[in-house]
């Protein structure tokens, strides 16, 4: 059966079965950013965005895209080196399987919130595990990720993560 989707972007016309979940047709794609963990939607590292919204493309079937938009870490190479240079920062990235799926999430709750709390962020990243790290190192360095973001704007500067598409607006959760 075909899937008729927008990957980064790009319009795919992709051959999959009814079973396929969208973290197996991504990777096999050549989406690898997008990595496979638990497969049962409890660690995080599968996250992209559906539509703009974080899903977990372990536990979705991939027939469940026709017709969205999917992104990708790939899709969001300047605002993921972004926020990845704050993870080197702090000491949060030492394998770094952890941090594609982590970016995501982070990029959703910017879309949603404009400065987060200590509390907002750790919701936002509950379902996201690492085993290397920590989540004292993450935490500060998302932290210091927002803190630049509010410079910026109290600069003038309208800084943007997430999309480039400023008519593009998420979902509520």
């Amino acid at each position: 059966m075909k899937l008729n989707t927008t990957i980064n972007g790009m319009p795919k016309n992709l051959e999959i079965r009814p079973d396929d979940y969208l973290v197996d047709v991504l990777r096999a794609n050549g989406y690898l950013g997008v990595r496979q963990g638990c497969d049962t939607g409890n660690c995080g590292v599968c996250t992209v965005h559906l539509d703009g919204k974080s899903v977990l493309s372990c536990v979705l079937l991939a027939i469940k895209a026709e017709g969205h938009e999917i992104t990708t870490i790939e899709g969001v190479p300047q605002q993921a080196a972004t926020i990845a240079n704050f993870f080197v920062e702090q000491g949060a990235d030492q394998c770094g399987y952890c941090t594609s799926g982590t970016v995501m999430n982070i990029l959703y709750m910017e879309q949603l919130v404009e400065d987060p709390t200590e509390e907002e962020i750790k919701h936002f990243l509950k379902g996201n595990l690492c085993r290397c790290t920590g989540y004292a190192s993450q935490l500060r360095a998302i932290q210091a990720y927002f803190n630049l973001r509010r410079q910026q704007k109290s600069e003038g500067q309208v800084p943007r993560g997430g999309y480039e598409d400023e008519n593009r607006k998420p979902e509520s959760p």
